[in-house]
């Protein structure tokens, strides 16, 4: 009898998903956990089921741009994939967007609609990009109260009917460069009428089919630099359907996130209306890219779930040399390595979701301000860093196979690539966190919030771990002073720091996901007896916590960077 591989299944992702299950059990009341239970096993039976078997069937299939109808006539048309458009559906109807603003539970909302996204989001192809422009926007209209706008978007932007529900774009990268948004080239001029109208290029826009935009413009007499940037509304389409003065010049040939339409745009005259004012449109937008971080932490930490379960249950069905991979101490050694890298990941994102629901329902302290302005960046360039790593080992355990595109098996590594780019790379982030902790108190929270978590455990081992968590802070912060104090010139204290920054801010992340896994940990021991979540945190423990090496040598790193003698 000829022999083929069985290949991985999973069921429905909330039951079988211990870790979402007994965080939920730890930070719910019971009445809200009994509320949101059953979207929850709704929403984990589709990703399991009817959208994984869709998205496996529409594999192939990709945005496709059609710049001309028969007659000649300009029309742009975008048509997305069948994963998209009930994904579309599925997210207005569930709420992805709209529990957050709800408040149905308060501060708690947005750990409901997070873990809501972080079931949708592995089987949707990544449906979140849009989704999560969409929270975005939402929260920086709600907080600049611009009545006129907000009162025609929000109710679009937050509502649960498919036909109703709008999704948001960020255009703000151009020809000039991603991250340094203060050389946007596009421009708003003014009508007569007092009608804004922008022209320039927008060299990525990952939500093309979205209803409306928020983009930065410089207004004509405006100095440059980011201070003489403008943040612009902007509706896409007029009522008749047609693109306002918006051509999209073609669609990005991506490594991955293939199924996002992500276009070039040429703006030539679009009408705009300024969101707050006609300066300060970096500040302006800053809360959008607050919450797209956290989207994009959730999504990292769930594409590492859903690798790690893909490869679970092919090492129980994968025979080899005689045994089951699940029997096999090395296999079980790299997937429990995987583990702890996936429950750290989760314990992380979630804590700033906490945080993020505290802030919105005016339930934060200053400390907690403080802390969460420093751990948003903390946490997305910690758990972009892991996915990569996470995904890339998982689709190895599955050897040959996983290199194989029709096992729709390499798409997770290829999408989850995206995440250490997307809002910021791991680079501008570690800076990000670095001016951050210019202010004391945010400083001082962070070293709070490790020693609180740490302080109470009962269990020895985790006690052990939990010191390991508070030594990695305490000798990052130490690192951070030591390259101002040390060094012959100040200027070279603040290379030898800059050049240190991302060892820094990876060291503060992984410390602060250490010391929230051995929180639950020991939670999980002493009320569900359950002794995985402590097994996870010491493994993560040992897979490597501080990664501070001895100071930077800047003419080392000269001489081997640029290959210069």
């Amino acid at each position: 009898m000829a022999f083929f591989q069985t290949p991985p299944s999973i069921g429905n992702q909330f039951d079988d998903d211990r870790v979402l299950r007994s965080y939920l059990a730890r930070v719910l009341p019971d009445e809200v956990r009994r509320d949101v239970t059953p979207a929850l096993a709704e929403l984990g039976a589709l990703a399991g089921g009817e959208l994984h078997a869709l998205q496996l069937a529409d594999r192939l299939n990709e945005p496709v741009l059609t710049p001309w109808d028969p007659w000649g006539n300009r029309v742009d048309h975008i048509e997305v994939t069948a994963v998209w458009k009930r994904a579309a559906a599925l997210a207005a109807e569930y709420g992805l967007v709209a529990t957050a603003y709800e408040r149905r539970h308060g501060a708690l909302s947005r750990v409901d609609q997070f873990a809501r996204v972080f079931l949708f989001n592995p089987s949707t192809d990544v449906y979140s990009c849009p989704l999560a422009m969409t929270d975005g926007a939402a929260r920086t209209l709600t907080l600049h109260g611009n009545a006129g706008i907000s009162g025609r978007a929000l109710p679009h932007l937050l509502s649960r009917d498919p036909a109703q529900m709008w999704t948001s774009g960020q255009w703000m990268t151009e020809r000039t460069g991603g991250s340094d948004v203060g050389l946007t080239e596009t421009r708003a001029a003014q009508d007569p009428d007092g009608t804004w109208r922008l022209h320039g290029t927008k060299w990525f826009s990952s939500a093309t089919t979205s209803e409306m935009a928020l983009t930065l413009a410089r207004p004509e007499g405006n100095p440059p630099g980011g201070r003489g940037l403008a943040l612009f509304y902007v509706e896409t389409r007029d009522a008749g359907g047609h693109l306002q003065r918006i051509a999209v010049n073609r669609l990005k040939d991506k490594l991955g996130t293939r199924k996002v339409p992500t276009a070039e745009l040429t703006l030539d005259g679009t009408p705009a209306l300024p969101v707050a004012g006609l300066t300060e449109g970096i500040r302006a937008i800053s809360p959008m890219l607050n919450i797209t971080r956290t989207w994009n932490a959730v999504c990292a930490s769930s594409l590492m779930r859903r690798s790690v379960a893909l490869a679970r249950d092919y090492a129980r069905r994968r025979r080899a040399f005689g045994a089951a991979l699940a029997d096999k101490p090395l296999h079980l050694d790299t997937l429990a390595g995987l583990q702890a890298e996936s429950e750290a990941a989760f314990h992380l994102t979630f804590r700033a979701v906490e945080m993020l629901g505290r802030d919105e329902a005016g339930e934060a302290t200053e400390e907690d301000a403080s802390l969460l302005r420093l751990i948003t960046p903390l946490v997305k360039l910690t758990t972009g860093r892991q996915a990569v790593q996470v995904t890339s080992e998982a689709i190895e355990c599955f050897g040959g196979a996983g290199y194989v595109e029709d096992t729709g098996l390499p798409t997770l590594l290829r999408d989850a690539q995206v995440l250490p780019i997307w809002e910021g790379t791991t680079n501008v982030l570690s800076l990000d966190a670095l001016k951050a902790m210019g202010h004391t108190a945010a400083v001082q929270a962070l070293h709070a919030e490790v020693s609180t978590l740490t302080g109470a455990l009962v269990d020895p081992a985790l006690r052990t771990a939990g010191r390991a968590a508070l030594a990695g802070v305490e000798h990052a912060l130490h690192a951070a002073r030591s390259h101002i104090g040390e060094a012959p010139s100040g200027a070279e204290g603040l290379a030898r720091l800059e050049a240190d920054a991302r060892r820094i801010a990876l060291t503060l992340g992984r410390s602060l996901a250490l010391a929230l896994l051995t929180r639950h940990a020991d939670w999980s021991l002493v009320r569900e007896g359950d002794p995985r979540a402590r097994a996870a945190a010491l493994r993560f423990a040992r897979n490597g916590i501080d990664l501070l090496g001895p100071a930077p040598d800047l003419a080392e790193a000269r001489l081997l960077a640029m290959d210069e003698g």
